[in-house]
């Protein structure tokens, strides 16, 4: 910084520059508008979306078309609050939600802007020019985004408050859960942190499947009954489960949810689909009744999820698996991609003097 108490001028970041193209490179800090903060960035969690622009330079229909930084899962600590008086105050901190409704009056319903026309989101390429997300030392953020976090919620399990919230949306999509079976397809970080909100439900038997034995393993350690391997069909067919939450993103993934739902049941679908049409056994729905249906993103449930970290009623401890410093970034990505060794990847963006001790991998020791 220049100076006792001024802003930074620039920041560490992390950019995805095309397909296969991913840099750690210094960018300006914009200049906060009156109603923007800004925040110096604790931990942000690498997310599946910043997986795909990395590694195809798009995530579904959302193409790179000019450098972005990444990053929608963060959390820190309010640097400057917002000139116009808004917001938490200096020194607050503050997990973010990344979602900016889209303007105008197009017809959507009023109490899910998440659905909104235009709706933009940090680190997403979906919009041109893109919207630049907050993998960085410092982020200057609209007021309305923060949300002040519970003294004794640790900034490290609140990294987990975006991509819980995704999940907890998820699970509230199927209605009420209690004492019913439950069949989380894709046990990666949503599908894990759907199972920890399933069980904080009230669900009588979940039932957890992937094609890797690491999410398997954290599926169970959050509150799952039973794990299964993707590939035992006649096995997943048998739970005939009254709700399944789809998170694997993949048309097999969402096979096995139609296979599984008992008739009459419930499958949300929240694993983002590649674009175009899908290779599945879609007449299930019709001859069992199923109901379909979406899943998108989150809107207030972002409140509830902090407040469920707090009192620790949502056990999701176990989701984080490693977490890297600002300049091992492109390891952690690496780290991210393989499922079968990693569930949620976060970065650590807080000064080298502050860092809490790392183990050999980067994951904290």
């Amino acid at each position: 910084m220049d100076g006792v108490g001024a802003l930074p001028v620039s920041t560490a970041a992390v950019l995805a520059y095309a397909a296969g193209d991913l840099r750690i490179v210094q960018v300006p800090v914009s200049a906060p508008a009156p109603d923007e903060a800004v925040i110096e960035v604790a931990f942000g969690g690498i997310c599946g979306s910043d997986l795909h622009y990395w590694l195809h330079g798009a995530a579904g229909e959302s193409v790179l078309k000019a450098p972005m930084v990444l990053g929608h899962e963060i959390v820190g600590t309010v640097l400057q609050p917002a000139a116009d008086g808004t917001g938490p105050g200096a020194g607050t901190a503050v997990a973010v939600h990344p979602a900016t409704p889209g303007p105008g009056n197009a017809a959507y319903p009023p109490e899910r802007p998440n659905l909104s026309p235009g709706c933009t989101y940090l680190g997403s390429a979906a919009r041109y020019p893109h919207t630049e997300g907050a993998f960085s030392r410092y982020a200057a953020l609209p007021a309305r985004m923060l949300r002040a976090l519970p003294a004794g919620l640790d900034l490290r399990r609140a990294a987990l408050v975006e991509p819980a919230a995704v999940a907890w949306h998820a699970v509230g999509r199927a209605g009420d859960v209690a004492s019913k079976t439950a069949l989380v397809i894709g046990s990666g970080p949503i599908g894990a942190l759907a199972v920890a909100v399933l069980k904080r439900a009230g669900a009588r038997r979940i039932v957890a499947v992937d094609r890797h034995h690491k999410p398997l393993q954290i599926a169970r350690a959050v509150g799952a009954d039973e794990v299964l391997m993707a590939d035992d069909a006649a096995a997943i067919a048998a739970v005939e489960a009254d709700v399944v939450i789809e998170s694997s993103g993949s048309h097999h993934g969402l096979a096995s949810a139609l296979t599984g739902a008992v008739r009459g049941g419930k499958v949300v679908m929240v694993g983002l689909l590649p674009a175009g049409p899908q290779p599945v056994p879609i007449s299930l729905a019709i001859t069992r009744e199923l109901e379909l249906l979406g899943s998108f993103r989150f809107n207030d449930e972002i409140d509830e999820v902090i407040a469920a970290l707090s009192d620790r009623s949502l056990a999701v401890d176990p989701v984080i698996t490693h977490t890297f410093t600002l300049d091992q970034a492109l390891e952690a990505f690496e780290v991210a991609r393989n499922a079968a060794v990693s569930g949620k990847v976060l970065l650590d963006f807080r000064p080298p003097a502050t860092d809490a001790p790392r183990g050999p991998s980067g994951a904290a020791a």
